[in-house]
């Protein structure tokens, strides 16, 4: 073989393939698969039945009702009220697996048992034994003629009928075991479920399985009520003739039926049963499960049977192939899976959702359901799982059995044709030969449009069909060998090219640096920079530049000579001592730094431009200024002592304030300070010290990294919600401790929170505008803080407490995940109006992909009742723990998968 063959596309190309073959299956390329898939599904419109319709056990629900779960009579009228309204068939999604017992209900059996058992319980039947013993005593002596004997058995005979013992006692005791009766059925919630069910006729009950793989037989046979509704041996068919049974529903290993009452009255039992995909989504509606042997019909196509007027006898079942249901033909893959269409639309709700406290209370008129399927199911949060889909992240477990019920009336589903592997291989075949013999020998453009082409061809096939076909071909698998082969050899070829390349510069390197070095020796400097920047960066590169740097000094251009220090420090920052040099060309290229001379406007002071030592304040030497306000600067300094870098806030207070004003200044600012300095904790910006110099308060503070959060609002650039939920939870719990302090902030805002991403340090700035909730202090009628950001109690001029600020972080964290404020005007007093009067936008209908977790945090925080906000930080930080906790479960419901 020769040398070269090693280093041919061709064989690249040909390991490129082969491995892609060995990891086809792997979960990455498979979960890619799925996102074309669901990719398809959005992009595709089809109508959802009218048949269908969800009764949503929703918050407002439970709210309303009371804590879940519910008595069981609740659904037994909801039973009788559908049934009054004409639903062609309910589906009951809760599961009934278990009785409920109430406490009174078991205190009445209990005492019932325990008077049957008594003497009590006996009293009637030996009124009635004496009764007897007192007739044959007449019949004795009237035969043997006792005068004397008939008058004690006559006077014994009229004291038993007249004594309250026959006439009171006996009917108490009934009128008492008939209430124990009355009370026992009240309060027996199943039997009134069971009642509800056996008098609609039309329920149909989910009976949860777990997949798995049976070994043995099960500890005991299914209830014959659950049997009732397992598929007829007569009507499977195994589709593989030479074969049998290699194409089979999927195998369960346990079932949870329901209650016996319920089970029995019920048109039918449908299994329930979740079917994840590679990545945790659900796509497939496992139409038929195999339990030990038997076959059991799911929840949806027993419905679907039932509203067409059918039953389980006329389902049909061609395993590896389809499923029959009267006329409706609907096809399955191998396992008897059907591949649920998701009909989507712009709120991912493509049925009608009704809440079930408003049908119970009769807001919504039951005749709405007139011969319609009616599913009944949770969609409160904490209520269930939620499943992720191909239109929805959280969806409903009763909303996916509503989708999966529509495809089956609809006939809706997607095929997988018999063929579709050979498409897939044929496919995979052609995109191999592309990279090993046609790639090679086409030039960089046209080998890029060839390529261009063939990846839009696959990748309109699969949507094509998918789209309008309702058939789904896997392409994903030859589209990613197309780019990733693409990529590689043209990388290989760059690479032989470069390797070339790179001699030249060698070459070119050592022209530049006699050129710059030339240049800087006639004092072109600008010029000789532009060809140091062009030689490799290394040791004598860096040498260059620094004398380079030196030269600008000497000619004043300091601005100059930071710029080649800082690009020096991109490369070395430890090179010699540019980190000096470079901060003291920048302090002597300011116009206004602090130093002896004039006091100007906001407090800062020229720098006299003969000196080149630093400015002091204090005991802190001033590095540079941060940033400036109207009374006052913001400078970076450093605490020579033990090497500290701060921020120091200063006020030129004598410009502002004269005699006793300015004494009322001196002392609210080191007051601020000293409420400030009172409070540690991880989330709020430390305080150091405070002092007075040159005329300008000051005071020494944390110098923080990073930036603050303002430019993390706007719709380009949201952080993901999981990292807003973390600053804002963090920010929840430093305000927690700052108020159990008595310190309020009161002007809560992303420019008063800072966050360094490289170290995710967040911290809470600013409390310049806090004060200490003493009540003997506190003025009301002080409104301070940033109008969009505050609370309806803090516009009104009304004393604030804590929770005001949690207001305050809760249009923070509305702004943050949607990129919008929830209150906006065009006025400080439409803004103002809006804020204590007017609803804000739900978040999810900005970002439909919040989840419904946030919501419930934001709804709370930014309720202008001060009642039902928040209380404390703790609280919010809590139900923020709560929604992460959420987001995390699913997320690692998709990894798992």
């Amino acid at each position: 073989m020769r040398k070269g063959i090693w280093k041919s596309d061709w064989l690249v190309g040909l390991l490129i393939t082969l491995v892609f073959l060995a990891f086809s299956r792997s979960d990455f390329l498979q979960g890619l698969e799925r996102s074309a898939y669901d990719f398809s599904v959005r992009m595709t419109h089809r109508v959802p039945s009218n048949k269908v319709a969800v009764i949503a056990i929703d918050d407002e629900s439970i709210a309303n009702i009371g804590r879940w779960p519910w008595p069981r009579d609740v659904h037994a009228r909801m039973h009788e009220i559908l049934s009054g309204g004409g639903a062609k068939v309910i589906g009951q999604t809760v599961f009934f697996i278990e009785p409920q017992i109430d406490p009174g209900l078991q205190f009445i059996s209990e005492l019932k048992t325990a008077f049957a058992g008594s003497s009590f319980a006996s009293i009637p039947g030996r009124i009635a034994d004496l009764e007897k013993v007192v007739k044959d005593a007449r019949k004795l002596v009237k035969k043997k003629k006792d005068a004397n004997g008939r008058a004690a058995v006559d006077k014994i005979a009229d004291y038993l009928s007249n004594s309250p013992l026959k006439t009171t006692v006996a009917d108490e005791l009934g009128d008492y075991l008939a209430f124990l009766a009355s009370a026992e059925e009240a309060l027996n919630t199943d039997q009134k479920l069971a009642e509800s069910m056996a008098r609609t006729n039309n329920v149909v009950l989910a009976m949860p399985f777990l997949p798995g793989t049976p070994i043995g037989i099960p500890d005991e046979a299914l209830p014959d009520y659950v049997q009732g509704s397992k598929l007829p041996a007569e009507n499977i068919i195994d589709n593989i003739s030479t074969n049998p049974g290699k194409y089979t529903p999927k195998a369960m290993v346990d079932a949870y039926a329901p209650i016996a009452a319920a089970g029995e009255a019920a048109a039918a039992v449908g299994a329930l049963v979740t079917i994840p995909d590679v990545d945790g989504g659900i796509r497939t509606e496992p139409l038929l499960v195999k339990y030990y042997g038997d076959y059991y019909p799911s929840m949806a196509l027993l419905l679907a049977a039932k509203s067409l007027n059918l039953g389980v006898a006329d389902i049909e079942a061609i395993f590896g192939n389809s499923i029959s249901l009267g006329r409706l033909n609907i096809k399955t893959d191998n396992e008897s899976l059907m591949n649920t269409f998701f009909y989507s639309d712009t709120d991912n709700l493509a049925f009608p959702v009704d809440s079930f406290f408003d049908v119970l209370e009769g807001k919504i008129p039951a005749s709405k359901y007139h011969d319609k399927v009616v599913l009944i199911g949770a969609t409160a949060i904490g209520v269930g799982d939620t499943m992720v889909t191909p239109i929805n992240p959280t969806m409903a477990p009763v909303l996916t059995l509503a989708h999966s019920v529509s495809s089956i009336l609809n006939e809706d589903f997607f095929i997988q044709p018999s063929w579709g592997l050979y498409a897939t291989i044929g496919a995979f075949a052609l995109v191999a030969l592309h990279l090993m013999v046609m790639l090679p020998r086409l030039g960089a453009a046209i080998g890029f449009s060839v390529s261009a082409l063939l990846f839009i061809a696959l990748f309109a096939t699969e949507f094509f069909m998918m789209t309008n076909k309702g058939t789904w071909l896997q392409l994903m698998l030859p589209n990613m060998l197309l780019i990733v082969g693409h990529l590689l050899l043209t990388t290989k070829r760059f690479l032989i090219a470069e390797r070339g390349k790179a001699q030249l510069h060698a070459e070119s390197a050592e022209s530049n640096r006699m050129l710059g070095l030339s240049l800087q020796g006639q004092g072109q400097l600008d010029i000789a920079f532009e060809k140091f920047r062009k030689l490799p960066v290394d040791k004598s590169t860096l040498e260059l530049l620094y004398n380079l740097a030196l030269d600008y000094e000497r000619k004043r251009q300091f601005n100059k000579a930071k710029s080649v220090y800082d690009y020096i420090k991109e490369y070395n920052s430890d090179f010699r001592d540019i980190g000096d040099r470079a901060n003291r060309a920048h302090a002597m290229d300011q116009t206004v730094v602090l130093g002896g001379g004039k006091t100007t406007a906001g407090g800062t002071l020229i720098l006299d431009r003969s000196g080149v030592e630093k400015p002091m304040l204090g005991r802190y030497q001033i590095e540079s200024e941060l940033g400036k306000g109207a009374m006052g600067a913001v400078y970076l300094g450093k605490d020579p002592k033990i090497s500290r870098i701060v921020a120091i806030k200063t006020l030129a207070l004598s410009q502002e304030f004269d005699g006793d004003e300015l004494d009322a200044a001196k002392e609210r600012f080191f007051r601020e300070a000293e409420t400030a300095g009172r409070l540690t904790h991880p989330s709020i910006v430390t305080i150091y010290d405070a002092g007075e110099e040159h005329d300008l308060a000051y005071i020494a503070m944390e110098f923080l990294k990073g930036t603050d959060l303002t430019g993390y609002t706007k719709k380009g650039n949201l952080l993901p919600v999981e990292k807003v939920l973390d600053l804002i939870q963090r920010a929840a719990d430093g305000l927690a401790y700052a108020h159990t302090n008595n310190v309020v902030h009161r002007d809560i805002k992303p420019a008063n929170i800072m966050w360094d991403p490289d170290t995710d340090s967040m911290k809470i700035t600013d409390f310049g505008v806090a004060r200490i909730t003493d009540a003997s202090k506190t003025k009301t009628g002080l409104v301070l803080g940033t109008p969009s950001y505050m609370s309806p109690e803090q516009l009104a001029g009304k004393k604030v407490n804590g929770q005001s600020d949690l207001f305050s972080l809760g249009v923070m964290l509305y702004q943050m995940a949607t990129g919008e404020l929830p209150f906006k005007g065009d006025s400080i007093t439409n803004l103002m109006y809006k804020i204590a009067n007017e609803k804000y936008a739900s978040p999810d209908k900005i970002r439909p992909e919040i989840p419904r977790c946030v919501c419930v945090v934001i709804n709370r925080a930014l309720e202008k009742n001060i009642g039902k906000r928040y209380k404390s930080g703790k609280q919010m930080a809590t139900d923020i723990g709560k929604c992460l906790r959420i987001i995390a479960a699913e997320r690692r419901g998709l990894k798992s998968a």
